[in-house]
């Protein structure tokens, strides 16, 4: 297990610099300094006597941190209402992060508000030589995110989808990402070959994503996420069965090859209390 230092540990205030509102139920919050995370890392948010809940670091670029959060009730809800200039206290950075090799070329593979911390991928590997390929998927057009700072970024080509077709493919990001290895693992083709994949967003379709590359046999990295309380490894709420793999430390982001040996993966998660909830 990492050893995690102590100032990560303990919740600092952070005042909020910037916000902005992507979708009717998504914001995200721009605080004025930096925690040093790296792509795929997450924090603990904090509000004084409401709660405390994990969240996956947006972006860090060594002045500011960013989050970007769907408000689904509790904390998150109340998270919503605050404004610029308030204090919101955040601990971290924790857990693993997505780790590539200058030069690969990567596809990327977001759902919902996953494409957040992809977008943080992105920025920072096209600094190291790499080229990328991201596939945003939501429900419909009002729900993709971070499209336009992805198209923004040198050597990154976007791939839309949407369930309902209002852009993009018409159906799954998953459809996308089977048609794209199909052709750039042929033997034959004139495409470079995929390196790595790498995928944030609901369980049902990392789950698909996992299939699909062992399908063409290209190696994935899929950030997973379970109930959390402290962040490093010690209350054992997100140890995954049975490998007692606890995603705080030894994930969220997990290479797919252990993945595989989860069992609960796509299957169940366990809520605050340790009971089995079915996907």
């Amino acid at each position: 297990m990492t050893q995690i230092p102590l100032e990560s540990r303990l919740p600092t205030t952070y005042r909020i610099k910037e916000i902005r509102q992507e979708t009717p139920m998504v914001k995200t919050f721009t605080f004025d300094g930096s925690l040093g995370a790296k792509p795929g890392q997450f924090v603990m948010v904090w509000l004084p006597g409401v709660d405390e809940i994990p969240m996956s670091v947006a972006f860090d670029d060594g002045a500011h941190t960013r989050i970007t959060f769907f408000a689904v009730g509790g904390m998150t809800e109340i998270l919503a209402e605050a404004k610029v200039g308030d204090l919101v206290g955040l601990r971290g950075p924790f857990g693993t992060r997505y780790t590539w090799d200058p030069g690969d070329h990567i596809v990327l593979v977001a759902g919902g508000y996953g494409a957040a911390p992809m977008y943080f991928v992105a920025s920072q590997a096209v600094t190291h030589g790499c080229t990328l390929e991201a596939i945003i998927g939501a429900r419909s057009k009002e729900h993709l995110l971070y499209v336009k700072e992805l198209e923004s970024l040198p050597h990154v080509s976007v791939h839309l989808s949407t369930d309902d077709g209002s852009m993009g493919f018409k159906g799954y990001n998953t459809n996308i990402l089977d048609k794209l290895l199909n052709v750039t693992q042929d033997a034959e083709t004139q495409d470079p070959p995929v390196d790595k994949v790498f995928s944030c967003g609901p369980e049902m379709m990392l789950k698909s994503v996992l299939t699909i590359c062992d399908k063409y046999n290209v190696p994935c990295q899929l950030s997973l996420e379970r109930y959390m309380k402290c962040g490093f490894g010690i209350c054992g709420n997100c140890t995954v069965d049975p490998l007692g793999v606890r995603l705080c430390t030894d994930g969220p982001v997990v290479k797919g090859e252990v993945c595989r040996k989860i069992a609960e993966f796509g299957v169940y998660h366990r809520d605050d209390l340790g009971k089995k909830n079915a996907f």
